[in-house]
């Protein structure tokens, strides 16, 4: 199988498991406890949550670890309009993960003032309705670095210094998610309150995640029970897989360099080979500030649903966006904000790329779907 969906999700990198694989065994304390067994898991805990904290500028008490992006985004959005300060307001973005937007519409259920901010055609935020959007009981603002279904990278720092401008007291969260394999993360340049990340995107293992939250940052807990986390998440430690994703965070960031260079050369090239094989081929990727791995293409008359289904069977793992809308019927809602219609948005394939690719992989594979296009069509 030829794997062009590692937005997905991405496959270990080697030394993850290994480095796990005591703390699934021999050391297999609880780390909450006060004993020598407990100790000893308590400590690798620390040392992994020590490790991800330089490696994107943080304190070591910033970093919360969770199961992932999806409750990072959750307990940054809700803990911030939750919290004990009288603001309780959320601004993000139409095209943000589903993490984001549902619990956008959660906090609307439950009367919180939420606005949703359009993007262009290119996918890049409008910065005016952003700040038009800030009230005074605006509580967080959140926007994605890199999106998941089209590779779009907003400047983030442009942003939060727009935002901050206008009222230094809200914060900010990213979903940083997609991010961490092709972009710098460090928070300070970034500017961000809140920060999620998930393993699983840049060679962690799954189930393993964490939310930065600056230090003095109110939060309301949306797990409540034994208190880890400095009460910001209770919950038995998983110290296996913090101790992974701290690992695989460490290997991440030290091939960010090749990976943009390398990898981003063959998504192009992947690119370039459908661009002259398919008549009428329409990049969904925005041809500037795009992530390295990413590419989202339309294929005029041919469905999404009926290519992805010939493709696996000729060995090419692709997808239709969202790894989280993988079969479902629903339409891509990043794609409908960008303006394309229902049934454009079903002639929409998203091939992603990751630090297994490899050159010879995208040319074989893109040579199959150029032949699986002549034949639908």
């Amino acid at each position: 199988m030829i794997y062009l969906d590692h937005a997905a999700t991405t496959p270990m990198r080697p030394g993850v498991w290994d480095a796990m694989t005591p703390y699934a065994s021999q050391v297999f304390g609880n780390s909450s406890g006060v004993h020598s067994v407990s100790r000893s898991a308590k400590n690798a805990l620390e040392e992994a949550r020590e490790n991800i904290a330089a490696l994107v500028g943080a304190g070591p008490m910033e970093i919360v670890f969770t199961s992932g992006g999806t409750e990072s985004d959750n307990l940054a959005l809700k803990g911030a309009a939750w919290s004990p300060d009288t603001r309780n307001g959320v601004v993000t973005v139409v095209t943000e993960h589903e993490a984001v937007l549902e619990t956008l519409d959660l906090l609307a259920r439950f009367g919180d003032p939420t606005t949703a901010v359009k993007v262009d055609a290119t996918g890049q935020v409008d910065k005016d309705q952003l700040l038009s959007a800030l009230k005074p009981d605006t509580a967080v603002v959140s926007v994605m670095i890199v999106n998941n279904e089209t590779g779009v990278v907003h400047d983030l720092a442009e942003i939060v210094g727009l935002v901050k401008g206008r009222d230094p007291e809200i914060l900010v969260h990213t979903d940083a998610v997609q991010a961490f394999s092709s972009e710098s993360i460090e928070v300070d340049d970034l500017g961000v309150d809140m920060l999620s990340l998930t393993g699983h995107k840049f060679g962690g293992p799954k189930g393993a995640g964490i939310l930065y939250v600056r230090e003095g940052t109110s939060l309301e807990p949306i797990l409540h029970g034994g208190g880890q986390e400095l009460g910001r998440r209770s919950g038995t430690h998983d110290v296996a897989s913090a101790v992974g994703l701290a690992h695989a965070a460490r290997l991440a960031t030290g091939d960010r360099d090749r990976f943009v260079d390398e990898i981003g050369g063959i998504r192009d090239d992947f690119e370039e080979r459908l661009t002259s094989g398919i008549d009428g081929l329409i990049i969904n990727t925005p041809p500037k500030n795009r992530s390295p791995h990413h590419l989202n293409v339309r294929i005029p008359g041919v469905l999404n649903e009926t290519l992805l289904m010939r493709l696996d069977r000729a060995g090419v793992a692709a997808s239709a966006g969202s790894a989280c809308q993988s079969g479902a019927a629903e339409v891509s809602h990043v794609l409908e904000a960008m303006g394309l219609t229902v049934d454009q948005a079903r002639e929409s394939v998203r091939f992603t790329f990751g630090w297994t690719s490899t050159g010879e992989e995208a040319a074989e594979a893109a040579d199959i779907v150029v032949a699986l296009v002549g034949e639908l069509r």
